[in-house]
């Protein structure tokens, strides 16, 4: 695996704001718990892939998706992965507002992890979820 690295909320927040996409994105991580994470994602007009509907790009909730599975794994090991394997269900639509993601790891392994991942929107309607698998033998 890999070495201990901190895994507390301040210090995760601040390892994922150092990646440009990150910053772009505004992420914030705003709970870590043992395996658990939830990140928030403040909407963007950059976001919108149909400018009548005024919704998000599917791939906008997929990324937050592969996001929040990897940084789950984080909140044990310190840092991301890189990703082997994505799947992500669309459930609706993303409108403007807050997106909130919750993510859990399901296995933690000394080759291969695998997390999960759901996005909220502000009303706590369920918009993608969808499953990862990270390759933690990488250091």
């Amino acid at each position: 695996m890999t070495d201990a690295l901190p895994t507390d909320r301040e210090t995760l927040d601040a390892r994922i704001r150092r990646a440009p996409y990150h910053q772009w994105l505004g992420l914030s991580i705003v709970e870590v718990g043992d395996g658990e994470i939830v990140i928030e994602l403040p909407w963007r007009e950059e976001f919108v892939v149909n400018p009548e509907g005024g919704y998000a790009h599917g791939g906008i909730l997929a990324t937050l998706v592969d996001l929040t599975a990897d940084w789950a794994i984080a909140t044990r090991l310190g840092r991301p992965f890189p990703t082997i394997d994505l799947r992500v269900d669309y459930h609706r639509a993303a409108t403007k507002g807050l997106l909130r993601a919750r993510g859990k790891i399901i296995k933690l392994g000394s080759s291969f992890s695998t997390a999960e991942a759901s996005v909220e929107d502000e009303a706590g309607r369920l918009l993608a979820s969808g499953r990862g698998t990270y390759a933690t033998s990488t250091k």
